[in-house]
């Protein structure tokens, strides 16, 4: 049963629908908040001029799979996000559609992204997240988004139009862990709205995703044998060897120490992908990477990557430092002797410890402390293992964690040494877009607490083609044909996953 009552506080008092409790996720007493929210909200807007947001956040059940909400849900074109880590407390972060939009390029994209989110939610009417300690990461008013590696709007296709960084507040979010779960829904509210309206149309978006059964119109299909799919390089690899035998060249003159090249590959399908079916596939096959797709108009850019840029919880950082790889054996004791192989590698060796000492400095600019791992360690995912050594920081200050996602990219585990040379040996050698391939996707609070991972073993599908993107960091003491069997090894977490699906 559905009970009438009068929303105040605002100068219209109006009429509204409120659902009786167990009757929906937005139960009584928080739809009676929302729209207090919604007419404190609209009060402000017509002082200023402008839009407002408004949101609540309610406790849903843990069981409810974000991803197969957003899923069964979305439509074509319309913005949603994913980042599930499902090793790591069952952590999922979902979310559709969108109120409030930011973008900015340049070499101050990360100070100007951060200034604009501080702007949109000045005043909003929203929940504090420190209000609800149970709640997972990432649950409340979040911004979500990533950027592309270079610093400016990606031209041409595929990326062109796609902005330099970029990050919106859903409509509708839900952050999960193994323990809880937190639906969140946000209104932009302008002058000339209606709180009736408006509440109107938070009912609707929630009922939208609590009424959606999982799995939705992205289920797992098979292949047909008569539509298979073709893969190709963008070019041929002997174009990669003579990049890294160029790469190599350049460091024995003294101008680079480091630097990671890649490769694009195309993959062509005989029916449209299935983005749903990867995913799933890929938090199956990789439980410990952060498993992303930011939807981008008509296509999705999606992945499966082992590596933390950066975590901010208040003064509190911490970060990855990832570099040096190799494949995983077929049986536990060639996996063993593969491990203690990396471990030993002076290339390795070498190639990691400059990604780790540059992440060191660019913290230590902002910390009171950092604290290093003494020696890397083996992280291992299913077909790759990588040398990886934590860092954690205390900051002298709160800094946003988009700001800080800015001091530490590129890092040198997918840019190189020394910066710009790099990035103009990158532009040079690789021939192709990168666009948001080892730029960086992940969420910001409004405590502007957060996380950011390297887009790493990625893919931006459109329709029935994806670009994949795969590379390898090169050193005094690479080999050209080194160095293309571990980018054919990354490429292969991906490529059958997106081949079958």
């Amino acid at each position: 049963m559905a009970r009438l009552f009068r929303a105040g506080g605002g100068r219209e008092r109006v009429a509204a629908r409120v659902p009786a409790p167990g009757d929906a996720w937005l139960s009584a007493d928080k739809y009676e908040l929302l729209a207090r929210r919604c007419d404190a909200a609209l009060e402000k807007a017509r002082r200023r001029g402008g839009e407002v947001v408004a949101g609540v956040t309610v406790a849903i059940s843990p069981v409810v799979d974000p991803l197969d909400r957003v899923l069964a849900v979305r439509r074509t074109g319309e913005a949603w996000s994913l980042f599930a880590q499902d090793a790591h407390q069952g952590r999922c972060l979902a979310s559709i559609g969108s109120v409030a939009a930011v973008s900015a390029q340049g070499s101050s994209r990360f100070d100007e992204i951060a200034r604009l989110c501080g702007e949109v939610l000045d005043g909003a009417e929203i929940d504090d997240p420190a209000d609800d300690n149970n709640a997972p990461p990432g649950a409340g008013t979040v911004w979500t988004g990533g950027f592309s590696f270079f610093d400016r709007e990606p031209l041409g296709d595929p990326w062109g139009g796609v902005p330099a960084a970029s990050f919106a507040i859903p409509e509708i979010s839900i952050a999960r862990d193994d323990v809880e779960s937190r639906l969140t829904v946000n209104l932009r509210i302008s002058p000339d709205d209606v709180v009736a309206d408006l509440l109107v149309r938070a009912e609707r978006a929630v009922g939208r995703l609590q009424n959606a059964g999982e799995g939705g119109p992205d289920v797992r299909v098979g292949r047909s044998e008569s539509d298979p799919a073709e893969a190709h390089s963008g070019a041929p690899p002997e174009h990669y060897e003579r990049a890294v035998a160029e790469a190599l060249d350049m460091i024995a003159a003294g101008e680079l120490e480091k630097v990671v090249l890649a490769r694009e590959v195309v993959l062509r399908s005989g029916h449209e992908i299935n983005v749903g079916a990867a995913l799933r596939r890929l938090r199956e096959e990789f439980p410990e990477c952060t498993v992303f797709a930011i939807g981008m108009g008509q296509a999705t850019f999606i992945g499966a990557t082992p590596e933390l840029l950066v975590r901010r919880q208040g003064r509190r950082a911490s970060t990855l430092a990832l570099a040096g790889s190799i494949r995983r054996g077929a049986d536990e004791q060639t996996d063993l002797h593969l491990g203690e192989q990396l471990l030993r590698s002076a290339k390795d060796n070498r190639e990691h410890a400059l990604v780790t000492r540059r992440i060191e400095r660019a913290l230590g600019r902002v910390s009171a402390w950092t604290a290093v791992g003494e020696h890397p360690e083996l992280v291992k995912v299913r077909n790759i293992q990588h040398l990886a050594t934590p860092i954690r920081a205390q900051l002298t200050e709160p800094r946003p964690v988009i700001e800080l996602a800015g001091m530490l990219h590129p890092t040198p585990a997918v840019g190189g040494l020394p910066w710009p040379n790099a990035g103009e040996a990158i532009r040079s050698l690789e021939g192709f877009n990168r666009g948001w391939y080892t730029g960086g996707v992940g969420w910001m609070d409004i405590l502007e607490d957060g996380e950011f991972h390297v887009a790493l073993r990625s893919a931006l599908v459109e329709r029935d083609r994806a670009r994949l993107y795969a590379g390898a960091g090169v050193v005094a003491g690479s080999d050209p044909a080194s160095e293309l069997a571990e980018t054919e090894t990354k490429l292969a977490a991906l490529l059958p996953v997106l081949a079958s699906s």
